[in-house]
């Protein structure tokens, strides 16, 4: 027997609507909070107290990134710390897809029809590229201003290729590509690093990627070069070592270049 009477349509109460709204904006929030704590982590800190006992902060240019580890414990652990450090990144942007992807998951996404989470008024197509520019935005904050370091840390250059891979693999690729170039010209990381930092925001554009990728692009590149300001100095006096030169500073320098 056909059953003709058509399938009940069930309204939900505004007050559960708002609800769903506050679970999305907690669940936002909280992801964000999870990608700064993955950039958070830190890799070279905890490489150099693990294999030498020393402090990464108080050796060198003081950061926790690959370039000083490599400087200081060697070509193993630097480029342990780099693809650490990059995998970071990575991560941080996969919780955002995870979080568009998990109400798919349960039946309760866009395409369940039911539209619960995200919530109906959400436009996922818009929210997704900014939600991942936040994501990255803060873990690349987290590598530079860890919490578990007193908020010092590293220059944010491998954290923000991970990203880049991430988000537009293309555009991760030839930035490494600009950085692989100067390298191989100049041996100076420093300055292989800024170059790739310039070279985001105009690759962003190259492959037509969204305005909140070529945004993130440029406050990046920015925050950087920012993150360098000791690098430049000594680029422009020529003292900034080469790849296989030590770099010998002061105690001020040391904590200049790390803050």
């Amino acid at each position: 027997m056909v059953d003709l009477n058509p399938p009940a349509i069930i309204l939900l109460p505004s007050s559960f609507i708002f609800n769903f709204m506050t679970i999305w904006l907690t669940a936002c929030a909280t992801t964000l909070l999870m990608a700064y704590l993955l950039g958070s982590i830190p890799t070279g800190y905890m490489a150099a107290k693990l294999l030498k006992g020393i402090d990464i902060r108080e050796v060198g240019s003081g950061s926790t990134g690959a370039t000083n580890v490599l400087r200081t414990l060697g070509k193993g652990p630097g480029a342990f710390v780099l693809f650490i450090d990059c995998l970071k990144g990575v991560l941080a942007i996969l919780l955002i897809y995870w979080l568009f992807q998990f109400g798919n998951s349960l039946g309760l996404g866009s395409g369940s029809g039911s539209n619960i989470f995200p919530p109906e008024e959400i436009n996922t197509q818009l929210w997704l590229p900014w939600m991942v520019t936040a994501a990255g935005i803060s873990a690349v904050l987290g590598h530079s201003k860890s919490i578990f370091l007193g908020f010092t840390g590293g220059k944010s250059v491998a954290t923000s290729l991970g990203v880049l891979l991430a988000i537009c693999w293309q555009v991760g690729l030839a930035t490494f590509g600009v950085f692989a170039i100067v390298m191989a010209i100049s041996r100076i990381v420093s300055l292989s690093s800024i170059c790739g930092a310039i070279a985001v925001a105009i690759l962003m554009v190259v492959f037509q990627q969204p305005l909140a990728y070529v945004l993130f692009g440029i406050a990046t590149g920015l925050y950087v070069i920012i993150r360098h300001q000791s690098n430049i100095q000594r680029l422009l006096a020529g003292t900034e070592p080469k790849i296989g030169q030590k770099l010998q500073l002061n105690t001020e320098e040391t904590i200049t270049s790390s803050s």
